[in-house]
């Protein structure tokens, strides 16, 4: 079913809650009431298990482990959120301004993450709306990667030769401040109906080149299980289809959704990756990390897209610590995303040189498994494009010259490209300078020949 229209911009947040009562409505109801706030320790430190303490420590595990709870119980208001957060009565008044055009949701869960008394708290920048989101929204494209112009279908962008994108549903259980798609967020809560559910069908059916679908958002996962089994597996019924994506926040922000049962209908029609998208290491949290183990288990392999963003995960430090702590957690860190060219993110946008400067400062350093693809999704429709530090300083004939992570050039044979094939010859060798290693030295720089 779709969801009811909604006339007004300011009536956004409501309509996507009002949504997700109707398609849950079979769904077990819990107590009513609004949360309350514990009384606040000051000396405590800000950690996931004492923020649950101080602001919901009188909701039993039931509830807290239940994710349909946390989305019915979603801040959605300003008011709601100075609840939790000090914001004074001016700031309260220009934040309301704001999700007047942009919305506010956050879950109880990521809301336990955040530092309340920090306004640089990198995990409330992700959440918390600003002035600026308006301030500055004339800088950036409502739709800067074009997905409508791609759209052969609506919800269906094809725009690679091989795969698609799914556009199931805008409904998020968090609204990140640097959205892709911040565009939808004043449409309400909506889903695709049945009828545009199977014309995205029959095109993929009717596209025999098509072997990677992609299925987004808004986040899928806020449909029930049996509603994303059902597109699943006539997705899975396509000859041609390979493999299916699930790109989704909800290992990040409501790791609980993450449950038995859909890792079991997950494991049912593999191969399925899933894409999911922490920015900071202080997401990856014991829930998170459970999240992602059960994913892992099921045979749904865990990849992480990181969008590199202002004051939030733009160091070499940072970076290093979340792409090391997500290996641990059995997630592969997979690209960095330079932050798009969205309406009311500009602030939230960092230099190219960021992140070339980041990737440069973690390989060599830490294992190449934990450095991401830094990649620009170009604006017009362009595409992803990888963007890396360049280590090759001069090429004269069949040599190179490339530096290492540590800044020393070395020389490279480099075979030339031959016209037809000719008769084999003896191998000469070849007289390469290796740097003298220094005595007691135990990592000292080594030239690999590779023919």
């Amino acid at each position: 079913m779709k969801a009811p229209s909604i006339n007004t911009e300011s009536q956004s947040a409501l309509g996507a809650e009002k949504y997700f009562r109707d398609v849950t409505a079979s769904a077990e109801e819990e107590p009513p009431g609004k949360m309350l706030i514990v009384g606040r320790r000051e000396d405590e430190p800000p950690s996931t298990s004492a923020q649950r303490r101080r602001f919901f420590g009188h909701i039993p595990n039931s509830l807290w482990n239940d994710w349909k709870w946390h989305f019915r119980n979603r801040i959605t208001t300003i008011d709601e959120l100075a609840r939790y957060i000090p914001l004074t009565a001016e700031e309260q008044s220009r934040l309301k301004l704001v999700t007047v055009k942009y919305p506010l949701a956050i879950t109880p869960y990521y809301l336990s993450l955040i530092d309340p008394n920090n306004s640089e708290d990198p995990i409330r920048k992700q959440a918390v709306p600003v002035f600026d989101e308006i301030a500055l929204a004339g800088i950036g494209f409502e739709d800067p990667l074009e997905e409508r112009r791609d759209s052969v279908v609506p919800g269906l962008v094809h725009r690679y030769p091989d795969r698609v994108l799914m556009v199931l549903t805008d409904i998020c259980p968090m609204l990140c401040r640097h959205c892709t798609r911040k565009r939808e967020w004043c449409h309400g809560g909506w889903m695709r109906t049945p009828a545009e559910i199977e014309a995205m069908l029959d095109y993929i059916r009717n596209h025999k080149t098509i072997r990677d679908v992609v299925i987004s958002g808004g986040d899928p996962l806020t449909l029930s299980t049996p509603h994303l089994e059902s597109v699943i597996s006539l997705l899975r019924k396509i000859e041609h289809v390979e493999i299916i994506r699930i790109g989704t926040r909800f290992p990040v922000v409501l790791p609980q959704r993450i449950d038995d049962e859909l890792c079991a209908m997950l494991s049912k029609y593999g191969p399925i990756w899933l894409n999911t998208h922490f920015n900071h290491y202080r997401e990856l949290t014991p829930e998170a990390a459970a999240a992602c183990d059960r994913l892992v288990r099921s045979g749904v392999p865990v990849n992480n897209q990181s969008v590199l963003l202002r004051g939030i995960n733009d160091s070499v430090a940072i970076q290093s610590k979340l792409c090391q702590g997500l290996l641990k957690i059995k997630v592969r860190p997979y690209y960095l995303y330079q932050c798009d060219e969205v309406e009311g993110t500009e602030h939230l946008r960092t230099p190219v040189e960021v992140g070339l400067k980041i990737i440069e400062g973690m390989r060599g350093y830490t294992s190449g498994l934990a450095v991401p693809t830094f990649v620009i999704d170009l604006p017009q429709g362009g595409g992803k494009v990888p963007v890396q530090p360049n280590y090759i300083m001069a090429q004269t004939g069949d040599e190179l010259l490339v530096r290492n992570y540590r800044g020393h050039i070395y020389r490279c044979h480099n075979p030339r490209t031959r016209a037809k094939a000719r008769p084999m010859l003896m191998p000469v060798p070849v007289k390469v300078a290796v740097p003298a290693k220094k005595e007691g030295s135990r990592d000292a720089d080594r030239l690999s020949l590779r023919s």
